[in-house]
């Protein structure tokens, strides 16, 4: 595969990650808030709680850390769980009309999401040689480009507002500061309220 091909290949599955895990969702959170479907807003809720570790992996592939290989892994492991883990929302959700417009989205959005989520841990995995730095191949660089561009925006932004400077490093620090609080909240969550209540969400 070429590297132009696969450059195009990079940026096109980004694309889609902004519409899939960004846009609809939010979307469908809002739509589910005024339309006060109960399932499906504790679903999505959720599942902003988890794919935020999406944002801490963008945050360390700006900043050139390779350890966000690893991060991006988990990300996709952990979403696909938020998708399907929760026996109280299954159940609520297998009990709405299937031909009402918010389930029948929800319901598309959720497996689209599955598949995409899938198939992007398996490039993840498949880039595990990177974790040992950007200079192995130039594939790992490529990796970089979409995040750079945003943290490159991202520097403008804070730049335009508060004069201060935005530099790889501070993407780097950044990201490693807000995968420590994740992590904080994901053992709690996994040694206390898993134990207490296995895979019921309730009001979680």
């Amino acid at each position: 595969m070429s590297i132009a091909l696969l450059q195009r290949l990079i940026w096109a599955e980004y694309r889609a990650a902004v519409v899939l895990t960004i846009a609809l969702p939010l979307v469908l959170l809002i739509w589910a808030t005024v339309r006060r479907e109960g399932a499906i807003g504790r679903l999505l809720n959720l599942y902003w709680k988890v794919a935020s570790l999406l944002v801490v992996t963008v945050l360390l592939l700006a900043g050139a850390e390779p350890m966000a290989f690893a991060v991006s892994v988990a990300a996709h492991l952990l979403i696909l769980g938020s998708l399907w883990f929760w026996e109280d929302i299954n159940d609520e959700l297998a009990d709405l009309p299937p031909w009402r417009a918010l389930p029948l989205v929800t319901r598309i959005w959720r497996w689209s999401l599955t598949a995409f989520t899938a198939v992007g841990g398996i490039a993840s995995v498949a880039s595990y040689r990177c974790l040992g730095g950007w200079q192995v191949s130039t594939v790992c660089r490529l990796w970089q480009h979409p995040p750079g561009g945003f943290s490159q925006a991202l520097g403008h932004g804070l730049n335009f507002l508060f004069g201060a400077p935005w530099t790889t490093e501070g993407a780097r620090v950044a990201g490693w500061f807000c995968l420590v609080v994740y992590a904080g909240f994901f053992l709690q969550w996994l040694l206390v309220r898993w134990p207490r209540y296995g895979r019921v969400a309730g009001g979680f």
